[in-house]
Parts: C-alpha cells; sequence; structure tokens
C-alpha cells in the first residue's frame, strides 16, 4: 500500500474508532473493527473509490453491525452481563462533544440504552446524533431508503428520550462536590449518610468484577447504600483481590462524575454516577479488569490530580 493510502486511511482512524465505540460500547471492540476497516482499505482497488470517507465510513459502519448481530454478542447481551466500556474524559475515542446531542450519545446511560434498540437503529441513531450525517448519507451507509432512515431516528430518538434519566441541571462543580460527598460518607461506614444522599428512585448496577455471569443490580435507598457500604469497607481479601490497597480519586468518565479506584497508577474500578437534582440517581460499579483497559491506557498517560481518600 502507498504512503498516501495509509495517511488518508490514518486521517480517518480517530473518527472511525469514535464511531465504532459507541456502536459496540467497547474500545477494544471498536480498535478491531478500526482494524478491520483498514485490512479492508489495503485489500480494495482504491482507484474506484470517489469518496474515501464515505466509503471508510460504510465499512466501518457494517463491521459494527456484523458484529452485534453475532451470536456471541446476542448471547452476551441477552444473559445480562453487557455493560459498556468506561472511558477517561479527553480520550480520542469519545469523539466530539460540541453539540449536547453528541455529549449525549457517548454516555454510559445512552450507551446502555442503545442496547435496547436493532444494530440498524443504533447505527442510524449514532450516524445522525453524533456525526451529523444527512439521511440521504446514512441510506448510502446503510443501503436503506432516506425515509427508511428518517423512521429509524425517529423511533430510536422516542425510546432514548422516554427511556434515559435527566438530571437536574446539576454542573459539574456540583456534581463533583456530591460525589465527594458521597465517597466520604461511604468510606465512614455509616448507611444513614448514604441514603440520604440518593434518590428515592434510586438504582446501581455492577459487572462484579467481571466474576458473576450477569451484571448485579439493587434498587431502593436501603439497599444500594447497604451495598456501597459494604463495597466500600476494606478487607484482607479485597486488597489481596486487586493487588494492594487503592486510593480513590474523583474523575470524569464518559461525561460523568467518576469515583476511580487506583492501585500504583492501575485502576482496579470506577463507579460513574448520575447526578439528579443533587443527589446520586445512577450508579455504575465496573471492575473487570478487561473492560478498564483503555481507561487504565489513557490514565497512565496523565497527572492525576490528589487521591480523595488516600488510604483505604
Amino acid at each position: 500500500m502507498d504512503i498516501a493510502a495509509i495517511d488518508r486511511f490514518e486521517a480517518s482512524r480517530g473518527r472511525l474508532a469514535s464511531l465504532a465505540y459507541r456502536l459496540l460500547g467497547s474500545a477494544a471492540d471498536a480498535e478491531d473493527a478500526v482494524q478491520d476497516t483498514f485490512l479492508r482499505w489495503q485489500a480494495a482497488d482504491r482507484e474506484r473509490v470517489e469518496v474515501p470517507e464515505a466509503w471508510l465510513t460504510k465499512v466501518a459502519t457494517n463491521l459494527c453491525l456484523d458484529r452485534l448481530r453475532s451470536a456471541q454478542a446476542r448471547h452476551e447481551r441477552a444473559a445480562g452481563a453487557w455493560l459498556p466500556e468506561p472511558l477517561l474524559d479527553g480520550d480520542p475515542m469519545l469523539g466530539p462533544a460540541d453539540t449536547f446531542e453528541q455529549r449525549e450519545s457517548v454516555s454510559l446511560a445512552v450507551l446502555t440504552l442503545l442496547e435496547r434498540l436493532s444494530p440498524v437503529e443504533r447505527a442510524v441513531y449514532v450516524l445522525r446524533e453524533a456525526f451529523s450525517y444527512s439521511h440521504a448519507e446514512i441510506a448510502g451507509i446503510l443501503d436503506i431508503t432516506a425515509s427508511a432512515s428518517q423512521q429509524h431516528v425517529h423511533r430510536a430518538r422516542i425510546r432514548v428520550t422516554a427511556e434515559r434519566r435527566r438530571g437536574g441541571g446539576t454542573d459539574p462543580a456540583s456534581a463533583r462536590r456530591v460525589v465527594e460527598e458521597f465517597l466520604a460518607a461511604a468510606a465512614s461506614g455509616r448507611t444513614e449518610r448514604l441514603v440520604a444522599l440518593l434518590t428515592d428512585d434510586v438504582t446501581a448496577i455492577s459487572d462484579g468484577a467481571g466474576l458473576a455471569k450477569r451484571t448485579v443490580r439493587y434498587t431502593t435507598r436501603e439497599r444500594v447504600a447497604s451495598y456501597v457500604r459494604v463495597g466500600f469497607k476494606p478487607t484482607p481479601a479485597k486488597r489481596r483481590l486487586v493487588g494492594g490497597s487503592p486510593v480513590f480519586h474523583v474523575a470524569l468518565v464518559n461525561g460523568s462524575p467518576a469515583v476511580l479506584a487506583v492501585v500504583e497508577d492501575r485502576v482496579v474500578g470506577a463507579v460513574a454516577f448520575e447526578i439528579s437534582d443533587g443527589k446520586v440517581a445512577f450508579l455504575r460499579g465496573i471492575a473487570a479488569a478487561g473492560r478498564l483497559a483503555r481507561l487504565n491506557e489513557v490514565w497512565r498517560q496523565r497527572e492525576p490530580d490528589a487521591p480523595v481518600i488516600n488510604a483505604w
């Protein structure tokens, strides 16, 4: 392959990775899809490709759709073991963040909701909302009609909007204060302090550090507070499990405040928060090493703020 063709692909790599991540919810799968797209580009008769960017977008999108339709993907998602892979804010894979729709499309909440759409609905929604493709362009990418694209995005918007939990306009600084207060309450072991920081309809889910076959879900303030209190209580067994005594940082993950447990510059767990009217409305706990690989890669490249909790 000539240098010009490689350069042309590399100019699109970041956009393709961001598109694939939104479609698949996994950084590792997104990187694989981009690499497969490169292999297709390498083997293509490039002289017949009139618009390389459009060609690459079509190939990457359809490779992602193939993955979403695969038996393995259907089984994992149907089994309830799937959670989106969290990414640290500033990660190029998060892609464009200029509009509300672009930022929302990469939030953990919306990535989870997109699982309830058909693969085509998901692709149309992402192409339209996050990348502002016209319905005519989407029709060409997915080999559907423009009117079908309009119908798909209309249905997707209705489902996502109806089910998305909207916060109460909490600004980032206020959200961080809520999370820091929550972390202090969790570390204190006092359940009543935690309960006071939770909304009446709070929900918490966890991947069980990858040890459970299904995600673990908790509802009601009392059950969530008990789960958090137990989870944050230090024990020798937990220290052995994570390889040491972690410190806790507050960071932004997919646009939302999160607590990161870090052992010797290695993130061993992340809890992402949705804040509504100054209280915690949703928690997502992710500790499976495979889901934290990309986050760790970006974390090690940064100089983090001082930890909120230094000893555990």
